[in-house]
């Protein structure tokens, strides 16, 4: 016990170290250009495009278009926590067999469903937010934006349903580390957004736990995993989504359980997902307000009404479009089989935005 509290002290003064000593610098009125590799995929809006590099907000123009994975070159003038006047210098598009994958799983949902129903799936799915600002702007407002976004959610469903099926054709042992490899292809498939890293992060250890008979406490786990990624990249200390994902993710662990059993009321079907979303909230209602000066104090309902057909969206939309690029017919009858929940979500978000 000693050990590992002395363990944890050291990690933090290591995650201190390296955020002074690796942070960018910058004064209003610089004038900078940015080389970077784009690890989060840019929000589109009606006329330009929104991505965060180097710890500044971009908006550049709706074309060219930058998609996950490119290598840009950009430029602008610096004013807080934004770039000003930004200018695409040059964009390389990533060709990598991973990023070439999620590009043509994303065209086949969108070519496959009119919009949002095809942006809806490509979200949940793969975390793409390229979808109709309309229906990005209601989602914001509701209060449910982030179930459109590959999530901690999205990991646990992917190892569980790859390790309940490896077992079966290989040995716990290789079912284990195949099943931790594919954990991370997803998190590489579904971008690097801060939520995923650190679901990922947590599933592996919880797997290489289960491998070595180890428990292993899942507050320790939590604190471990936010500290393994801030060493390794220290400016998401201040970025919001990792603070949400964090916060979130430690109220459900705080007060889920106890919601739950206070809602026995509640039928099944939405029990669930109004703890759930109750639990989340406690934590990070208070930071959205402070951040955004607005909550949606109906979230929690809306949620409940559609957190429910996210699992059976995200299946049918990995199996619709890994079966759609080998015979797309197929395919697209799978994404069918989502049409009644796509449009059951999309509905309650128009009541109640």
């Amino acid at each position: 016990m000693k050990f590992l509290s002395i363990s944890f002290i050291f990690l933090i003064l290591l995650i201190f170290l390296r955020y002074h000593l690796t942070r960018p610098i910058y004064h209003d009125g610089d004038f900078i250009r940015i080389t970077s590799r784009v690890y989060n995929e840019p929000i589109v809006y009606e006329r330009q495009q929104y991505l965060t590099l180097q710890g500044l907000k971009i908006y550049l123009p709706k074309y060219p278009k930058i998609s996950y994975g490119d290598h840009i070159i950009a430029t602008g003038t610096v004013d807080g926590d934004k770039l000003k006047y930004a200018e695409l210098v040059e964009i390389k598009e990533n060709d990598n067999l991973l990023y070439s994958l999620r590009q043509k799983l994303i065209g086949f949902y969108k070519s496959s469903l009119p919009e949002p129903y095809g942006s809806l799936v490509a979200g949940i799915t793969l975390g793409s937010k390229n979808m109709p600002e309309s229906f990005w702007n209601k989602l914001k407002l509701t209060g449910t934006a982030h179930v459109v976004v590959a999530s901690g959610t999205n990991v646990t469903m992917v190892a569980t349903f790859l390790i309940s099926t490896l077992t079966y054709f290989f040995s716990r042992r290789r079912a284990v580390f195949m099943a931790v490899a594919g954990i991370f292809i997803y998190v590489v498939l579904s971008g690097f957004d801060a939520p995923i890293i650190r679901a990922g992060i947590m599933g592996s250890i919880a797997f290489l736990a289960q491998y070595k008979g180890r428990l292993i406490d899942s507050y320790r786990l939590l604190f471990y995993s936010a500290g393994l990624m801030l060493l390794i990249k220290p400016i998401w200390i201040t970025d919001l989504g990792f603070i949400l994902s964090f916060v979130a993710t430690l109220s459900l662990m705080l007060f889920q359980k106890k919601i739950d059993a206070k809602l026995s009321f509640v039928p099944n079907i939405l029990r669930e997902g109004l703890s759930t979303s109750l639990a989340a909230q406690i934590g990070v209602a208070p930071i959205i307000y402070v951040t955004f000066g607005q909550f949606n104090i109906l979230s929690p309902i809306i949620n409940a009404l559609i957190l429910w057909t996210i699992s059976y969206i995200m299946i049918l939309g990995a199996l619709g479009g890994l079966v759609g690029l080998i015979v797309p017919f197929l395919g697209k009858l799978v994404l069918l089989i989502s049409f009644p929940l796509l449009w059951w979500f999309t509905k309650v978000i128009d009541i109640f935005k």
